[in-house]
């Protein structure tokens, strides 16, 4: 037998039986319960508006200074939670602090879209 048909030989597919696969979930056979999450803190931010100035404006601002965003008072605001966007609501004022009252739940659509 030649070398090359020797090598022809040796990397030929042969057939091989596979043993059957567990499915294995990664947590050790545990199921996780949404009960189990609950605790877990996420960053909520609301987008009031924003700006463009320029590096002199921004270097006058002082304490009082007053920042002109590109929204209207009523304006919906978008509600993000750790940076997806979740909601839309309207910014109030209840008490001494800003709140928003949410209006629609941002649909699966277009959270994948966004």
């Amino acid at each position: 037998m030649s070398e090359e048909t020797q090598a022809l030989e040796k990397h030929q597919a042969a057939d091989h039986e596979f043993p059957e696969m567990e499915v294995v979930d990664g947590r050790g056979g545990q199921t996780l319960d949404l009960q189990d999450i609950m605790p877990i803190s996420l960053k909520v931010t609301a987008d009031l508006g924003k700006t463009a100035m320029k590096v002199k404006d921004i270097l006058d601002l002082k304490v009082g200074s007053v920042v002109s965003l590109d929204k209207m008072a009523g304006e919906m605001t978008d509600v993000y939670v750790n940076g997806l966007h979740v909601a839309r609501g309207e910014a109030v004022v209840i008490g001494d602090t800003l709140h928003v009252r949410l209006s629609e739940i941002v649909g699966v659509n277009e959270v994948e879209e966004g």
